[in-house]
């Protein structure tokens, strides 16, 4: 679902503002300084808006952001001592991580484990990115992340799934590519503008809501044919426990096709673009603690940025079907 490069600070993700129009306009030169380059520039004008809205979380978020580009340009320890302060003063002022600021931390080596992603900064990037996503995914990024699922789906040996659940559908580019294959479609996202835009599309019988892990603890168990999530598992650290719940929901049988983002170590790592990248041994120990067995693992660059390609996989798993009984006497 979510494969474009977002600037998490952006205007959508400032909520409501400061409250005060000087510090707000401080606000917008310091992002305008930090897309052109200027550092510096951007460091200075966020201070200044801070100097009048000392609480808005969003401006020093924007302040650790321009410090650490001035880090990267000149190694100074003050320089990322300073980025580490301004982006713990921003998490202190948004304690449900709206902003995201415990990414910016684990890139930078600060919190510990990898941190989930908070369903409130989740749903506030996608609600304020959901007019121009498709354009900017499909035209923008060359995204092909639907086409290469379905085609996998297929190479496993084509099927029509009776109940299909899509993860993160965002917009609904999944549940179209999905077409006939699929004869009952629940769409899941966290944010209400994508879901209103998947509804347009007219594929989806029922529509929720909910974080993924919620939601499939909510459902029944033994309850779908197909589970699939197109770069949605980008924002998830440990797919253990998403793929113990779509094992849980799936019947036997069932099958779940994903995409992720790769990379050729170990585990799961946060990368540059704060999304998550899983080795493979990390997806194939996560699907065999969760009793899915791999049908397919393929590399696949799924979309580009910054006119390169980005290592993927396309994975499909299924879960066993049920065991004969013993042959009656």
């Amino acid at each position: 679902m979510r494969a474009a490069a977002i600037t998490r600070t952006s205007a959508t993700m400032r909520q409501t503002g400061s409250g005060d129009l000087l510090a707000d306009r401080r606000y917008a030169y310091a992002e305008g300084c930090l897309a052109e380059g200027d550092a510096a520039g951007a460091a200075e004008m966020a201070e200044q808006a801070l100097e009048r809205a000392p609480r808005f979380a969003a401006a020093w978020v924007l302040l650790g952001r321009a410090r650490e580009a001035c880090h990267g340009k000149t190694p100074d320890p003050a320089l990322f001592q300073a980025a580490l302060r301004a982006y713990e003063t921003a998490r202190d002022l948004d304690p449900e991580d709206a902003l995201g600021t415990l990414v910016h931390l684990a890139r930078l080596g600060a919190g510990g484990a990898l941190p989930a992603l908070s369903p409130a900064y989740v749903r506030a990037l996608f609600d304020g990115y959901a007019g121009r996503f498709e354009r900017h995914l499909v035209e923008g990024l060359g995204y092909r992340g639907p086409a290469l699922v379905c085609a996998a789906l297929d190479a496993a040996g084509a099927r029509r799934y009776p109940d299909a659940i899509d993860l993160g559908c965002g917009t609904g580019l999944m549940g179209a590519a999905l077409g006939a294959r699929v004869a009952r479609l629940t769409g899941v996202d966290l944010a209400p503008a994508m879901l209103a835009l998947a509804r347009r599309k007219g594929v989806y019988a029922r529509l929720v809501e909910a974080e993924i892990g919620a939601f499939l603890d909510g459902e029944p168990a033994a309850s779908a044919d197909l589970c699939v999530a197109a770069d949605v598992f980008i924002y998830v650290a440990d797919l253990g426990p998403v793929l113990a719940g779509i094992a849980r929901v799936l019947r036997p049988g069932g099958r779940a096709a994903f995409t992720v983002q790769s990379h050729d170590g170990d585990g799961v790592i946060l990368g540059p673009d704060a999304r998550y990248a899983h080795a493979d041994p990390h997806l194939r120990d996560a699907a065999a603690r969760a009793g899915l067995g791999r049908a397919s693992l393929h590399p696949a660059a799924i979309r580009r940025e910054q006119g390169r390609d980005v290592a993927g996989r396309i994975v499909v798993l299924a879960k066993p079907p049920v065991a004969a009984g013993p042959a009656p006497d």
